[in-house]
């Protein structure tokens, strides 16, 4: 009740007195959460990743049955890292290969094979919530080539960084425990055409999983960029849809009549886990990139937009193309290919804590709030907006009302309220407004939009 009360202090202080915000700013964390990041391991991220490389290749289509080098081997040694995590879980990680055949198209897969996803999921602890959150990385590697299925492909950063992100907080996330339940996978066949996802996705779909957020990680250790030979550990992009993949008739019209090309649930992801990484992780600036990927490249949260679930990409800062998809060689003084000294590991950890936070802030989180409306019926300068309580989990302590004017990237304003109607004295038609739920310990939802009402 006490952090309750500090909420709502906060909330009302910044409301009465808005010309302090921009002087100061207070950053209220939950210490359990910053703990949480603090234990991230650089040198954990770094042990994972030179044991990815150790197995040679991980190229989808290379050997299965050998112990020490191909893909099977590196899916195995990362089931068995994962069992070891489940130990602290008291039974609610349990870990498996999720096993599917692919079938060969012609192209990038020349005969059918089998294919699998190392996940451990753990288990939610209130048993009437089913949300489900999930991070990945993909396992497999690839050379210049993307048919070399032997040659050396160390894979450290595309994507032994994302793998290595899963992986370690597993570790740490294994012993917690959060109402909601979270994925960690480590999907294959991402070089071959976005098979692992794919496959997940449609899981998904199919199981009716109450996906609420997917976050991929694919590409999050590199810190130097060959051409322009920028050195910058400090920045971190997030790429998220605008138009949603899968949009509905009645979704298309209310973007539309609102204006919210903007303000896709992925977008509105994006925004969180800026808000919320920033929040935890020191010397880190969250870049929100308006885009689904990068020019000429894919990644593993695109089969999700399609299937209409809420998907972005953790994806480094600027790339360094001599180390991707190159063969192991040195042209010219410069060594090609895709290893471990390549990797900023301490970057790569300030990039797996803002993960981190972000999954425990969700998944410790109430339920968003229900039938959010703004009332559009009047001519007034003022803004009512209605909702309803969710019917699952637990109680919120109040709500947050997020306003931005039209033209901002990010919310500007949060206001506490503990009822679920408002009256705001700023007009409708010059800010978007979103409403989140928030427990006491101030663990946000994704926010909702409200819909005009009538």
């Amino acid at each position: 009740m006490q952090r309750a009360a500090a909420v709502i202090f906060l909330s009302l202080f910044f409301l009465l007195f808005p010309g302090l915000v921009g002087a100061q700013s207070i950053i209220r964390q939950d210490q359990d959460i910053l703990k949480l990041t603090e234990e991230v391991s650089a040198q954990n991220l770094e042990n994972i990743v030179r044991k990815l490389v150790s197995f040679h290749t991980r190229h989808s289509l290379s050997a299965t049955k050998d112990k020490k080098k191909g893909i099977g081997a590196a899916r195995n040694w990362a089931q068995a890292e994962m069992e070891k995590y489940a130990a602290a879980s008291g039974g609610r990680m349990t870990v498996t290969q999720d096993r599917y055949v692919v079938k060969a198209d012609g192209r990038r897969i020349p005969a059918d094979v089998e294919m699998a996803n190392v996940m451990a999921t753990l288990k939610g602890t209130d048993p009437n919530d089913d949300r489900v959150f999930i991070i990945s990385g993909h396992i497999d590697s690839r050379n210049t080539d993307v048919m070399d299925a032997s040659g050396h492909a160390p894979g450290a950063n595309d994507d032994g960084s994302g793998t290595a992100a899963v992986l370690e907080l597993a570790r740490i996330m294994a012993s917690r425990q959060f109402p909601a339940t979270i994925i960690f996978v480590a999907v294959q066949g991402e070089e071959q055409g976005l098979y692992g996802a794919r496959h997940l996705a449609q899981r998904a779909k199919q199981e009716n999983w109450n996906l609420v957020a997917m976050l991929n990680n694919d590409m999050i250790g590199n810190s130097f960029s060959d051409e322009t030979n920028l050195k910058d550990n400090t920045r971190v992009r997030i790429f998220s849809e605008g138009v949603p993949a899968l949009e509905t008739e009645e979704m298309t019209a209310l973007r539309k009549s609102i204006g919210g090309e903007n303000d896709s649930r992925s977008r509105q992801l994006a925004r969180y886990m800026k808000e919320t990484g920033e929040r935890y992780i020191p010397q880190l600036e969250v870049v929100l990139n308006y885009r689904t990927d990068r020019f000429l490249r894919g990644g593993d949260h695109t089969p999700f937009s399609q299937a209409g679930f809420t998907a972005v990409r953790v994806c480094e800062m600027n790339e360094n193309y001599q180390y991707q998809h190159q063969n192991v060689r040195a042209e010219n003084g410069i060594k090609y290919g895709d290893f471990p000294e390549h990797v900023d590991f301490e970057y790569l950890r300030k990039n797996t804590a803002l993960n981190a936070a972000t999954l425990a802030n969700l998944a410790s989180a109430p339920y968003p709030p229900e039938n959010a409306g703004v009332v559009t019926s009047n001519l007034t300068n003022k803004t009512e907006l209605r909702w309803e309580a969710p019917k699952k989990g637990r109680k919120p302590a109040g709500y947050y009302i997020l306003m931005r004017e039209t033209s901002a990237p990010m919310w500007e304003k949060k206001i506490f309220v503990t009822g679920t109607t408002t009256l705001l004295p700023y007009s409708k038609d010059n800010y978007f407004f979103g409403i989140q739920a928030v427990d006491a310990e101030g663990h946000e939802s994704l926010p909702v939009l409200p819909k005009p009402l009538r």
